[in-house]
């Protein structure tokens, strides 16, 4: 053994005070392959056998540690024969290029079948090299997006968005209506508790009346609420008939944008974050009426007066110079937009529930079947062809919209001073006495 050999054992035992640092030059049987000659091998197994922790020896011989704990795991000293990486010949190239896009549809294992059953073997990792520079171009053609204006008037994008907004110290997962001219960038915003078809024909129609005019059409994703099928390859649209007819009436075409490519209608998609991100972000509400008077303060007072990224001007200054006067005029009469017709069932307590708002009925009309018609502004209980009941319609997310007189003869008088009627009225469901609900079971008259 010689000296350096036994000053490392001594520096093992505690013998000699280790130097700052050890560096051991190694010669490798492969430099490519990071190959140790078996002498070394060897040492590094003694080394651990004494109980040198893995970390020392790499140090000290200058190699890795993963290489210290493959050896130690029985790996095989001696030469790796890795054969040179293989290159596809002109020929056998063009043709895995035509098979790749052309039945194998981007599919490399379909090509390497095809090859195998014309007699030639490839590997997948060679296949998978050889196709590379055609990958690389069709992720660039699916990401690439040229920008696309048009006209003054021309066209509306919409979409829908959502957060989970504090209301009344409760979160509650807000649906808000995004639209946005594409010539001028004007943005509308209105929000709602869902995204029903309803939703989005009053928000349309709510922007249109914001921005005092009609488009020529509307562009919109494929969400079911407005497209039943849309064919990617032939482009025809199935639209839903409820939209349809909204458009018809108001002399707008609809357009849908490719399924799965939503950079189409970029415009609307940034509008939707900048709703999100700006108008919403980190507010709370005392009520849900509360944010969308916010949503409309914002529209006007933040929204419309920034200095757009893409047009380095403000959007209502671009919209009252060239686009105000381009959009068609609104219909002299307003246009109904389509109600919800929805059966319900009268509850024990003398409620109907639409979109966890709940509405009173008259007491007499407890367990009947009814039909709610839901409106723009109101909502209606109809039984039989006659209205029971009308409300102001509510947006407040579990709200109880009542109706004293509907319950007038309900309760019976507990006192000449004070009649249950009166306080009964203003108190919510889980605070009513259990007699109430009784009285309502035997019939709910005095």
């Amino acid at each position: 053994m010689d000296k350096n050999q036994v000053d490392l054992v001594n520096l093992h035992v505690g013998q000699v005070r280790p130097p700052e640092r050890i560096e051991v030059s190694l010669p490798r049987m492969q430099e490519d392959h990071g190959m140790l000659k078996p002498d070394v091998v060897d040492r590094i197994r003694e080394w651990a056998a004494q109980g040198v922790r893995v970390k020392q020896i790499a140090r000290r011989l200058g190699i890795a540690r993963n290489s210290v704990r493959r050896y130690l795991a029985g790996a095989r000293v001696g030469f790796q024969d890795r054969p040179a990486a293989r290159r596809l010949d002109e020929d056998t190239q063009r043709e895995v290029e035509g098979l790749f896009l052309g039945v194998a549809q981007g599919n490399t294992v379909v090509v390497q079948q095809e090859l195998a059953s014309r007699g030639i073997e490839v590997e997948l990792r060679t296949l998978q090299r050889a196709v590379a520079p055609l990958r690389q171009q069709a992720r660039a053609r699916a990401l690439a997006t040229v920008r696309f204006e048009t006209q003054p008037g021309q066209q509306m994008q919409i979409d829908f968005g959502e957060k989970v907004v504090s209301i009344a110290d409760h979160p509650v997962t807000v649906h808000f209506m995004t639209v946005v001219l594409g010539y001028s960038r004007r943005l509308f915003c209105q929000a709602s508790l869902a995204e029903r078809q309803d939703d989005w024909l009053e928000g349309i129609d709510a922007a249109c009346q914001h921005f005092g005019g009609l488009p020529a059409q509307i562009l919109c994703d494929n969400a079911s609420p407005l497209v039943i099928s849309h064919d990617p390859k032939t482009g025809v649209v199935v639209w839903h008939p409820g939209f349809a007819a909204f458009c018809n009436d108001r002399g707008i075409t609809p357009r849908a944008c490719r399924p799965r490519r939503a950079r189409t209608k970029g415009k609307i998609e940034r509008g939707v974050g900048y709703v999100k991100h700006n108008a919403l972000a980190g507010r709370s509400f005392v009520t849900f009426e509360a944010l969308r008077k916010h949503l409309a303060t914002w529209i006007v007072a933040v929204a419309d007066q920034r200095i757009h990224g893409t047009t380095n001007e403000q959007p209502i200054v671009r919209f009252e110079r060239d686009e105000r006067q381009a959009l068609r005029p609104l219909p002299v009469h307003p246009l109904a937009v389509r109600t919800r017709r929805l059966p319900r069932r009268v509850s024990a307590d003398c409620f109907v529930d639409v979109d966890t708002i709940r509405y009173s009925v008259p007491h007499r009309h407890v367990r009947e079947h009814v039909e709610v018609v839901v409106g723009l502004e109101r909502v209606e209980v109809w039984l039989r062809g006659t209205p029971i009941a009308r409300h102001a319609r509510s947006f407040e997310p579990g709200a109880w919209v009542r109706d004293p007189a509907h319950f007038q003869g309900l309760y019976r008088a507990e006192s000449k001073a004070t009649t249950t009627p009166a306080v009964l009225s203003e108190r919510s469901p889980a605070e009513r006495p259990l007699s109430v609900y009784s009285a309502i079971v035997e019939g709910g008259r005095p």
